[in-house]
């Protein structure tokens, strides 16, 4: 099996996104890895997949939003990771569903009007969404987080991890 643009390979490379998508449970990883705190969902991402996520699937969409526009029609729970910027400190978790924010542009992800514009294009159906933002401290070119996001990173994992237990407690994390 080849991997795709959205990065489906790693642990789980030997399942179909069929199977992976079997508890239509996505996990989005959001940002531009090329602009080192904007690309804090990918990095998310990698580390949630450490350990092995059964019947959850996560994903490294990164900026390529309409590429996973099939994925996200399939899902009815979506998490989506990003970095936000809405004035708090450098690695400020915050966590909100997304039909809080479309009304609300002072609490905007740098990624979110690309996620809103890519869920309106689905027919009909529209997965339930939350959303992790972490405040970013360096919006500039670089591949390496800053040292608050770096830190951020497991505190953001832990809080991913809540989220997806709570939408299926049969796979405790």
């Amino acid at each position: 099996m080849k991997c795709s643009s959205l990065r489906l390979c790693g642990k789980d490379s030997g399942r179909s996104e069929a199977e992976g998508l079997g508890s239509r449970i996505l996990v989005a990883g959001l940002g531009n890895l090329l602009l080192r705190d904007d690309g804090v969902g990918v990095h998310a991402i990698r580390e949630l997949r450490r350990k092995v996520l059964k019947g959850i699937l996560a994903v490294e969409v990164g900026t390529a939003v309409l590429d996973a526009l099939h994925l996200f029609e399939r899902a009815d729970k979506l998490l989506a990771i990003d970095a936000m910027q809405a004035g708090g400190t450098p690695g400020t978790i915050y966590a909100f569903r997304l039909s809080e924010v479309e009304d609300r542009p002072a609490r905007a992800s740098l990624h979110e009007m690309n996620l809103l514009s890519a869920l309106r294009l689905l027919p009909g159906h529209q997965p339930e969404v939350m959303v992790l933002g972490v405040e970013p401290e360096i919006i500039d070119y670089g591949l390496t987080l800053s040292p608050r996001l770096a830190d951020a990173v497991p505190r953001l994992v832990e809080e991913a991890r809540r989220v997806l237990s709570r939408w299926a407690p049969q796979h405790r994390m």
